[in-house]
């Protein structure tokens, strides 16, 4: 009889454990903080964490307009195409099982977001898989997008999975930039970027902007309505975030649909536009993914595309569907679990995933390179 109830222990124990309850924010309210000891978290080691990310702000200006410039200067014709906003300081938040353990700076402060837009691109084909508007993400993109952006030998080879996992090596021009023009190589010149032959796709990661507003362009096509308008409709308001985010194409990056006027945004900030968010807008995005895909009880992005946007990709092991992945490879943060994953953005902007732990971390303005080191403490406290 012993036995078996502590077999009822220890079984009532791991059930417990496997389907830990977490807190959720209503819409405009403040979010609910408990203390670190109420799990366990060391209190002295969470706080050298948050003194860390205070301590590491980015280097760059805070008029990021000349923090654009300046970070892209090598670039070729690289000029400001869209909107830009002065940033605040660093800020922050530690979620566990999705309470406040830790904050710093203002919350609530709408800010450039860079590259952690594409994070939330990727989710925007991730809707259009689970609603089947894509059947799948090895279609070639040349089947639903007619109109030359996919035509010639090279890119009608591209599917949908190369243009997230970003190896689609696609060529040509969108919106007045060329794909050879977004970050070139190290070596070499103008002449021999512009002569190089494309990538095959599938083979070799190149990050370029061009390539996933092409991504944008494509996804808008298929949705026939603007990408903020799906992210609102779908996931911003279904997850109870404020009216403050925005996001962003550049100026002149106008499609027609159905005979309307649309904008198609970035998928990044290195030419201005983007997201800009808050910290705490990005808490609940983060919390979503925690929460593989539902917000309190409801389904809004399936388990299987979770899995497909965390999976790594062939070219890189630390990249999947536009999320940077904690596998072995050159952005491994050594010591830290291989399960977690994350969004990231110029300027030190991250929303980290660790599903182990029941923790969100968002970071904004954190020297880039201190990333690593500031998880490591995190890390340490729990």
């Amino acid at each position: 009889m012993k036995l078996h109830f502590i077999t009822f222990v220890a079984l009532l124990g791991f059930f417990n454990l496997q389907g830990q309850e977490y807190y959720f924010p209503e819409r405009n309210a403040d979010w609910e903080i408990k203390a670190p000891k109420d799990f366990k978290i060391k209190d002295a080691k969470l706080n050298e964490a948050v003194d860390f990310a205070e301590a590491n702000e980015y280097s760059g200006s805070r008029d990021l307009r000349i923090a654009i410039v300046k970070g892209f200067e090598k670039e070729p014709f690289h000029k400001i195409l869209g909107p830009t906003k002065k940033r605040g300081g660093p800020a922050g938040m530690i979620l566990k099982n999705g309470y406040v353990v830790a904050q710093w700076g203002d919350t609530k402060r709408v800010d450039m977001t860079f590259s952690v837009t594409k994070s939330f691109l990727s989710t925007m084909a991730g809707l259009a898989e689970d609603e089947k508007l894509i059947t799948d993400t090895k279609n070639l993109v040349g089947d639903y997008i007619w109109d030359g952006t996919f035509d010639g030998t090279h890119n009608s080879k591209i599917t949908w999975e190369h243009l997230l996992q970003q190896n689609s090596a696609w060529s040509g021009e969108l919106w007045g930039v060329k794909d050879w023009a977004d970050r070139p190589p190290s070596e070499g010149d103008i002449d021999d970027w512009k002569m190089a032959q494309p990538k095959e796709p599938g083979t070799v990661m190149e990050y370029n902007d061009v390539r996933v507003n092409v991504l944008a362009y494509s996804l808008t096509h298929v949705w026939r309505k603007p990408m903020p308008l799906v992210l609102k409709e779908k996931i911003m308001d279904r997850i109870e975030a404020s009216s403050t985010w925005r996001w962003f194409g550049y100026d002149d990056a106008w499609t027609e649909i159905d005979g309307l006027q649309m904008k198609s945004v970035t998928g990044g900030g290195h030419s201005g536009a983007g997201i800009f968010i808050s910290t705490e807008d990005m808490a609940r995005f983060g919390m979503l993914f925690l929460n593989n895909g539902k917000w309190k009880n409801e389904r809004l992005i399936s388990e299987n595309w979770i899995k497909k946007a965390t999976t790594p990709s062939i070219p890189n092991a630390n990249y999947g569907y536009m999320w940077w992945l904690n596998k072995k490879g050159a952005r491994h943060w050594e010591g830290l679990s291989e399960n977690i994953y994350y969004a990231a953005g110029f300027g030190g902007n991250f929303i980290v995933i660790d599903k182990e732990n029941d923790v969100v971390v968002v970071t904004r303005w954190l020297e880039p390179s201190k990333i690593g080191e500031f998880m490591s403490k995190v890390n340490a406290a729990f």
